[in-house]
């Protein structure tokens, strides 16, 4: 029986394993490499999936190994990500990175105001989610490499995370990466800044340091890089602490763009649990509301943990938007469109959103510095308010793109 001095392997086996692989190094004194692929789509793909397996091997300079790859459909950056996770289990301190070139898809940039009505988590580790998420047609997709991550794979989703926001095509969504808790969420940036991340969500924030420390790390990674488009941060408010500095995070960054309550730790700290009705969160989501309004940036709600309750979804999606929230997360794709139903402007404030558009731009056309409705004055904040109504009706084809022109 053939003596191996090391072995390391990475991803997942057995017969419910889609669009993922197994990946088992073994590594010999002498002779070599071997290599032994098992897949269940090889009569297609049998070619490619050699071809991405040795190319990786030989950029890594891997010799005198036996390497096994069980196949059940993973993407090539899946692939290769499985096999570099291996490779650096073997050796730790190897620097090299085999990237997968950029989709065309995924060189876009976003926008510090963008619409963010709903945001869909996936877990880091679990790329059988990846392909399709895009097509649910959620405004951000979150790949996630906190809470759902198992620390003995915390490595593995790092190097998924990073192929997947390089080639996996996400259909417009913006790309948001959960990290880490800090300090080891910092560790985490360098898997996500060079390859066009948009929104880096920093969990269980409670000052204004950590976000300080994350905008640190994050410059110094774009001048390496030469990153151009602009990366955004969401803090996520989880503890009784994190509630009572919630206007100290959310302004403690040009690079905020939200501020994002969790619910589900948030309750545990203060010593209560959650429940439909809220009363025991109602203090802290106000209070979040006020401290992101202040700031100038977005109030993004909670998740709606029971995925199989669409009337107790839209409840909380509506309660949220009388409260100031501009959008939801979710942890299915069945509750994406549920979420932006719920978030569409009654007729009342397209109504009302009309005429405070018409009256500026009649202002504007006559010279006149203030704008008034009625006996009310209107400052730039409703106005730019009113507009995104309309730019929300307008997607959601409740208001016609030419609807100026028809009054």
């Amino acid at each position: 029986m053939e003596e191996y001095l090391k072995t390391a392997s990475a991803g997942k086996r057995g017969d419910k394993i889609r669009s993922d692989c197994y990946v088992e190094i073994k590594l010999r004194k002498t002779g070599k490499n071997k290599l032994d692929i098992k897949s269940k789509v090889s009569v297609m793909y049998g070619n490619d999936i050699r071809r991405s397996a040795e190319d990786t091997i030989e950029f890594f300079e891997l010799k005198h190994a036996d390497i096994l790859i069980e196949d059940y459909g993973a993407l090539p950056s899946a692939l290769t990500a499985r096999i570099e996770t291996a490779v650096k289990r073997l050796f730790p301190k190897l620097q090299k990175e085999y990237l997968p070139e950029f989709n065309k898809n995924n060189t876009d940039a976003t926008t510090k105001d963008r619409l963010r009505r709903s945001r869909l988590y996936l877990p880091g580790n679990e790329p059988k989610f990846y392909p399709n998420a895009g097509l649910h047609k959620p405004d951000g997709i979150i790949l996630d490499l906190e809470d759902s991550v198992a620390p003995s794979e915390k490595d593995a989703a790092q190097f998924l995370v990073r192929n997947s926001l390089r080639a996996v095509n996400f259909y417009g969504a913006e790309r948001m990466v959960r990290i880490n808790q800090l300090p080891k969420g910092i560790e985490d940036l360098k898997f996500i800044v060079p390859h066009n991340i948009h929104v880096i969500l920093i969990p269980k924030c409670e000052s204004a340091s950590q976000v300080l420390d994350v905008e640190k790390e994050v410059l110094r990674l774009k001048k390496e890089f030469t990153i151009k488009n602009e990366i955004y941060f969401m803090p996520i408010i989880e503890s009784a602490i994190g509630v009572i500095k919630a206007f100290e995070i959310a302004s403690a960054s040009i690079y905020n763009c939200a501020l994002a309550i969790g619910l589900e730790d948030y309750t545990a700290d203060i010593g209560t649990q959650r429940t439909d009705e809220g009363k025991e969160s109602f203090f802290a989501r106000t209070f979040l509301v006020n401290a992101a309004k202040a700031a100038g940036i977005q109030a993004i709600d909670t998740v709606y943990s029971d995925v199989s309750n669409m009337e107790g979804l839209r409840d909380s999606v509506i309660e949220a938007k009388r409260l100031g929230f501009e959008g939801k997360g979710c942890i299915h794709p069945r509750q994406i469109k549920v979420i932006h139903e719920a978030f569409l402007p009654t007729s009342d404030e397209i109504d009302r959103a009309k005429k405070i558009v018409l009256a500026f731009n009649e202002a504007k056309t006559k010279g006149i510095g203030v704008v008034s409705l009625g006996s009310k004055m209107i400052d730039a904040p409703v106005v730019k308010r009113a507009k995104k109504i309309i730019d929300i009706a307008i997607s959601h084809k409740v208001l016609s793109a030419d609807w100026i022109e028809n009054q």
